[in-house]
């Protein structure tokens, strides 16, 4: 399973619109409104990088109102919580 964080800067009018489009989408499991630079956090956890590389080019850089995003690809989760058996129920392998 491949992990990454999306930041993502959007138009101050579409905030919500561009949070609910996303939180719709296959492979991105939670979506933040944040404080700082970004507007937005998006947690993507795909199968592979194949899948990640087509949420991130095709799927969420084409909804209206992102102007800019910085991917961040996971390593490694460090957690109390078996956070990578919890997000893979109902996964293939």
């Amino acid at each position: 399973m491949v992990t990454a964080l999306v930041l993502l800067k959007v138009e101050r009018k579409k905030v919500n619109e561009v949070a609910e489009t996303l939180a719709g989408m296959d492979g991105i499991t939670e979506v933040y409104s944040v404080a700082g630079r970004y507007d937005l956090a998006a947690v993507v956890r795909v199968k592979d990088n194949e899948n990640l590389a087509d949420i991130v080019t095709r799927h969420l850089l084409g909804v209206d109102g992102i102007t800019q995003s910085e991917t961040l690809i996971a390593f490694r989760v460090h957690s109390k919580h078996d956070l990578d058996s919890m997000f893979s129920i109902g996964l293939e392998k």
